[in-house]
């Protein structure tokens, strides 16, 4: 599952944080994610989807040193051990904390786990972003560098990518990300090959109808069989859990 919770400071009236942050709660649950990429996650967010989802281990690195965003990662304890992590800013200089280049408005960040599966001992990494959202050039030249370094960081070990990139399929980042050689899988697109205008949005600013655009992705390595693949448009009395839909993915070893 990959998922923007909106960050919990926004002043969103009946859609802030305390109001919706027990939906956010229940709709990880509904669907039970083995791995769950967030996005526009605050710690004090991260605190309480941790303390409530206590079947996960959590990895979050703040994109800058005083706080700010994460794109925290939770993966299932029972199921996964951790093997290695790390986190890397999308910018000339990745190594360099809270760096950024290009048009990018803000720091902008990677972060991944290295998994084994307990029982198989299989491995599987794991990387989570949010691409700028005002930079054209920078959502580039991140697709760029993600398609660079992943394979590194994965060597013979297939990976996923979960994200915002704030862009939709089609779109030059999403070209350059995917490619034509079949190293990068979107997992919607695989599954839904005729592209629906209109019916594929994941962007809704808590409105009821969405803009059209599918800016969340679940990108897979062809290492996976991708089973499944949806978008989860799911609300409760009217509520939506954050202002994007959570996209999903069933993918097997």
């Amino acid at each position: 599952m990959s998922f923007n919770i909106r960050f919990g400071s926004a002043k969103d009236g009946d859609n802030a944080w305390p109001h919706r942050k027990d939906l956010v709660v229940e709709t990880v649950v509904r669907t039970s994610p083995d791995l769950l990429g967030l996005q526009e996650s605050l710690s004090f967010q991260v605190e309480f989807l941790s303390e409530n989802l206590p079947e996960y281990e959590v990895y979050e690195v703040p994109r800058t040193p005083d706080g700010g965003e994460s794109c925290a990662i939770f993966y299932r304890k029972s199921r996964f051990e951790l093997l290695d992590k790390g986190t890397f800013w999308l910018s000339e200089e990745p190594e360099v904390v809270a760096s950024k280049s290009w048009d990018s408005s803000l720091p902008r960040i990677v972060s991944w786990v290295r998994l084994k599966e307990r029982g198989s001992g299989k491995r599987v990494v794991f990387a989570n972003t949010h691409f700028d959202h005002r930079g054209a050039m920078a959502r580039e030249e991140s697709a760029k560098l993600i398609r660079k370094r992943i394979p590194g960081i994965a060597g013979e070990n297939p990976f996923i990518i979960t994200g915002d990139f704030n862009c939709a399929d089609g779109s030059a980042p999403h070209a350059t990300l995917i490619g034509d050689d079949g190293a990068f899988v979107d997992t919607f697109r695989h599954l839904n090959p005729e592209v629906l205008p209109g019916k594929e949005g994941t962007f809704t600013g808590f409105k009821d109808a969405d803009d059209g655009r599918r800016l969340d992705w679940v990108i897979c390595s062809p290492l996976f069989e991708v089973r499944f693949a949806a978008i989860d448009r799911y609300r409760k009395e009217g509520r939506l859990p954050s202002d994007h839909y959570p996209v999903t993915a069933v993918l097997g070893f």
